[in-house]
């Protein structure tokens, strides 16, 4: 199945949290409502949560964190100045961070996005879904140079059971779920990335997300998604 980016404006909502964080559940469930009402709505709004792994040695390793994800928010802090890291923090369209809880914050930095235009339509389609991996076909038209191509395999409905840390005792349901992300060069406006699929996960509920993304100031400047479901 293919879905390409429209003609619209988008927003690329990134989150940065952690299971071992107590102020991080609030801003995971607002990052789940900005996805179901974009999605009921038809908006281009793409959600993402990325789990870091600084959380990882104060009482509960996040089974969802990866060293890379970490590696992402420090390159976003030497891009857009930031003091240092902190969860949970929310990054729209690779160019406005803020406190992740904040919804006033994040309804104006999305309503400022979705106003914008796409500059470098994406389009993706899936090659081959296994077990094990998903191949990706990809179209990026004009895409500024030495941009990106990330991809993410988004996981929604996963419940947790926090045993220590902030959140013992807790169970955290989280709606997305990055579960695998690969970033590659544009050389070409179109090609094919393959991602690893995370063991046990569940492709009736999982998205691929893509976007093409600057590589010296971070803006984001194309995306789009596709249903692992009906791919």
């Amino acid at each position: 199945m293919t879905n390409p980016s429209t003609d619209g404006g988008f927003a690329v909502v990134e989150m940065f949290t952690s299971q071992g964080c107590n102020s991080c559940p609030p801003a995971e469930e607002l990052l789940s409502e900005i996805e179901r009402d974009a999605r009921e709505r038809g908006q281009n709004v793409f959600a993402l949560g990325f789990h870091v792994d600084y959380w990882d040695d104060l009482g509960w390793a996040d089974q969802f964190a990866d060293a890379a994800y970490t590696a992402r928010q420090e390159a976003y802090a030497r891009a857009l100045g930031t003091r240092g890291l902190y969860t949970p923090q929310m990054v729209v369209n690779g160019t406005v961070e803020f406190v992740g809880s904040d919804r006033r914050r994040a309804a104006g930095a999305i309503m400022s996005a979705m106003a914008s235009t796409v500059t470098t339509p994406l389009t993706l389609s899936v090659a081959n879904l296994g077990a094990d991996r998903v191949v990706l076909d990809y179209r990026a038209e004009g895409p500024p140079e030495r941009a990106v191509l990330n991809a993410a395999i988004v996981e929604r409905g996963l419940d947790s059971e926090i045993a220590r840390g902030e959140n013992a005792g807790r169970t955290l349901r989280q709606d997305n779920v990055v579960r695998a992300f690969r970033s590659v060069g544009l050389d070409a406006e179109q090609g094919q990335v393959e991602l690893v699929a995370p063991l046990g996960f569940d492709p009736q509920s999982a998205s691929v997300v893509g976007f093409v993304q600057e590589n010296g100031h971070r803006a984001i400047v194309g995306a789009t998604a596709i249903e692992l479901s009906t791919a």
